[in-house]
């Protein structure tokens, strides 16, 4: 999956942002709207990492195959 699919299948992939980042809570998940930046920036905020490792990780997520968990803070 890449930043465009993120935002065009947003409402089927939410639940697993929320699964992977559970910090997040569900009105973080909604402003995101499926942009990648704004998820990133959430992540940041929420996690407390810096900007560089929220984007690390996020690309990660969407590279990865969506059956196999990672490890986040």
């Amino acid at each position: 999956m890449n930043a465009d699919t993120l935002k065009g299948q947003w409402n089927q992939v939410k639940g697993k942002v929320r699964e992977q980042w559970g910090r997040l809570t569900n009105d973080d998940v909604d402003q995101v709207q499926g942009q990648a930046e704004q998820l990133v920036g959430r992540i940041q905020e929420r996690y407390g990492i810096a900007r560089e490792e929220a984007r690390s990780q996020v690309d990660a997520w969407l590279n990865e195959d969506r059956g196999k968990p990672t490890v986040t803070r």
